[in-house]
């Protein structure tokens, strides 16, 4: 079984992208079990929930999925850094700024999922896709961090970029259909 989150709404926004998309993946054939887990923008709080919910379930892999509205791809993070300074704050106006996630955790942690590949197959059907070289500084990096640090099994992140219904480019089912193929990369 395949643990798959999205993020709530944040910053104003009526829906969020990430976890609309995994949410669609139930309608969409996928070769193995998944699980859904929406997780609050909030630092430290959606990492703690992800990890308990990692230990309770025991997952074969984690793929988890937010927001990165300047992007036009689905772009899959190649590395977590150990690092939270927050643009905006988050959904209880937490807003750190230049802080450790984990004191004396190494610099960065690389993703354990097939980035290069999924993007690869990402891009053979016709997908908007490339890979990012850093998950950022805020919650989602945070969450891609701790999840790394704490949980030996694949994982990783990915971000999709703003849908339409937010005046993006890329319709929700197109990015649903985006994760599908990157869980295919993972399971085969």
């Amino acid at each position: 079984m395949i643990l798959m989150t999205g993020f709530a709404p944040f910053d104003g926004a009526g829906i969020n992208p990430s976890c609309e998309a995994v949410k669609q993946l139930a309608e969409i054939s996928v070769p193995d079990e998944i699980q859904i887990m929406e997780l609050p923008v909030v630092f430290k709080k959606a990492a703690d929930l992800l990890l308990q919910t990692v230990r309770d379930v025991r997952p074969s892999a984690v793929i988890c999925t937010g927001l990165a509205g300047g992007r036009k791809d689905i772009t899959p993070e190649l590395i977590a850094v150990n690092f939270r300074n927050a643009r905006i704050p988050d959904n209880e106006g937490n807003r750190p700024q230049w802080e450790k996630i984990v004191p004396g955790g190494p610099d960065g942690i690389f993703s354990r999922l097939p980035v290069r590949e999924m993007v690869q197959r990402m891009q053979e059907e016709g997908i908007r896709a490339s890979l990012s070289q850093s998950a950022g500084a805020y919650v989602c990096n945070e969450v891609m961090y701790r999840l790394l640090y704490e949980y030996d099994g694949p994982a990783g992140f990915i971000h999709v970029p703003s849908c339409t219904e937010l005046g993006g480019e890329m319709e929700i089912a197109e990015m649903a259909r985006a994760l599908s193929v990157c869980i295919r990369s993972v399971t085969a």
